[in-house]
């Protein structure tokens, strides 16, 4: 009886202990990792970053995503009126053509920015009128700007003696000693399709139809629509022949960068596999290649590869082929080491030799496994190549990284940022495809 009583007491102190120490872990796992975030937020000044955050510099980005300003800019020397779309050369307009919110007699320029705010430009300075704040007059007095406007200053007026702007929901004013500049945001991608120097800038979707199939030709020498095809694929502004010809660099960057490690990693693989090399020195020494190689990030392997074989989309595409050799190399020997063996032992009864066993018995069970996973790292190279042609210069990736830098080309930025999206969902929509034929017959 005493024995039995110890035994039992034994065993609910063991219990109680063991209920113990899961408590314990239940409580203190998460107590470290609320510990560990509570340093992380004083460690990295999460205060101070929102502290520095400038919301209405976010509030510009986006907006800039989806619209585009027009540049109203007269020089204060010589008098000349250039109205340029983002202010580009590109986008400029021609002599005696003027958008129809702004207007010209003589030395005296009107600009209607809407809702009743009117900038006009004339030989004594300019005038900004602002409904429900009054009229700020800007001219120069002895080299320096006189500015005249109802006071107090509101905060979306800044002024010194060079330089005077006016920020409003309607567009944006800067008069400085050498120039006066107006900026008119207005939605949409302007000069999309048609630049100011087309035939068919400006005309409306039904005007085009009717001119693509019964209008007279514009040019003698070619169909209406193949012009329209041609000026929009030669678009200065946009220039969507070298975009798709970089969407194109891009997706056969990642093409051969996927396959091209395929096929090394798949006879590596082998050698690599326990139940199908027998030597375990070459196992070890191709395994640890594999880590190595797995263990450089791609864009390091970018980096070497763009220094010794120069930019270029073949050397984004080298890069991929090492990194992902690595992976593949892993994966398929992990594969091949879980194969049903049953099915190789009676391949062997039949009296085939080393390659008819994995031709027959090997092959066709790893197969559905090698597509699944080189079709995933071709949807997800198609992303990664993108990044690998900022660097190595080409494909989508550098065209993106070109509109960034200029900071203020941000509707590029979203036009090229769209099409990376629907081209990774094509790529998605193409490996689920061909995984559904190909896997499942």
């Amino acid at each position: 009886m005493t024995t039995a009583t110890l035994s039992s007491s034994d065993v609910a102190r063991d219990i109680t202990a063991t209920f113990a120490r899961r408590r314990m872990f239940a409580f203190g796992i998460p107590a470290v990792i609320l510990l560990y975030l509570t340093y992380t937020f004083f460690a990295f000044d999460l205060p101070g970053l929102a502290a520095r955050a400038r919301l209405d510099n976010a509030a510009i980005l986006l907006s800039d995503f989806w619209s585009h300003k027009t540049h109203v800019t007269r020089d204060n020397r010589s008098g000349e009126l250039v109205v340029a779309i983002e202010g580009e050369n590109k986008g400029t307009y021609p002599e005696g053509m003027l958008p129809e919110w702004v207007t010209r007699e003589g030395d005296v320029t009107r600009i209607d920015l809407g809702t009743g705010h009117m900038v006009t430009y004339d030989d004594a300075g300019a005038r900004f009128v602002v409904p429900g704040y009054g009229t700020i007059d800007v001219r120069p007095v002895d080299g320096k700007l006189a500015l005249t406007a109802p006071e107090p200053l509101p905060a979306w007026i800044n002024a010194a003696d060079n330089k005077v702007t006016v920020t409003t929901d309607a567009g944006r004013f800067n008069y400085t000693r050498s120039k006066v500049e107006t900026f008119r945001y207005q939605a949409g991608w302007e000069l999309f399709f048609f630049t100011l120097d087309s035939p068919f800038f400006g005309k409306g979707p039904l005007e085009l139809a009717s001119l693509a199939m019964t209008g007279d030709r514009v040019d003698p020498a070619r169909s209406n629509i193949g012009y329209m095809l041609s000026e929009f694929w030669t678009n200065k502004m946009w220039r969507h022949g070298d975009v798709a010809w970089a969407i194109f660099e891009t997706i056969l960057m990642a093409f051969l960068g996927t396959f091209g490690a395929a096929i090394i990693a798949l006879p590596l693989g082998f050698m690599a596999a326990s139940n199908m090399m027998p030597f375990a020195a070459l196992r070890f020494a191709i395994r640890r290649v594999f880590d190595f190689i797995r263990g450089v990030d791609g864009l390091i392997w970018t980096i070497i590869l763009s220094r010794a074989f120069g930019p270029g989309p073949m050397t984004g595409a080298l890069a991929l082929v090492i990194t992902d050799t690595g992976s593949f190399g892993k994966l398929f020997s992990e594969a091949l080491e879980n194969i049903d063996e049953k099915q190789v032992e009676g391949v062997r009864s039949t009296g085939a030799g080393t390659l008819q066993r994995a031709r027959f018995g090997v092959i066709p069970q790893i197969t559905p496994v090698l597509l699944s996973q080189v079709l995933y790292y071709l949807e997800s190279n198609t992303r990664s190549a993108t990044v690998i042609g900022a660097i190595v210069g080409g494909g989508i990736g550098l065209l993106l990284t070109q509109a960034i830098i200029t900071q203020k080309d941000w509707e590029e930025v979203a036009y090229y940022m769209t099409l990376i999206v629907l081209m990774v969902m094509l790529m998605d929509s193409l490996s689920g495809w061909l995984r559904r034929h190909l896997i499942k017959g």
